[in-house]
């Protein structure tokens, strides 16, 4: 775990002192999408050789279902609460 740390805060300090280079920055951005590309493959492939998820997919797939409805209608409650509450007074 402290390994984990210690290479994010290295990366926050490099990022903190390149912030102003803009080819830099793009590239930065760019690897990171790749890296984000990689790791959903490595996932999906992780997925597909496990059999145990592959048998019990559509009982894993009702239950992702289910909880990617409540996070949403969770997130709409909230987002709609803050409007309420520190948004619309403004308007009056």
């Amino acid at each position: 775990m402290i390994s984990v740390i210690v290479i994010m805060s290295v990366g926050i300090f490099i990022g903190w002192v390149l912030h102003n280079k803009e080819k830099i920055l793009k590239l930065s951005s760019q690897l990171t999408n790749w890296a984000i590309y990689l790791l959903l493959f490595l996932l999906g492939l992780s997925v597909g050789t496990n059999e145990k998820i592959l048998n019990n997919f559509d009982k894993i797939g009702m239950q992702s279902i289910v909880i990617t409805l409540f996070a949403v209608a969770g997130s709409v409650l909230v987002s709609w609460l803050t409007y309420i509450l520190f948004f619309k007074k403004n308007e009056r």
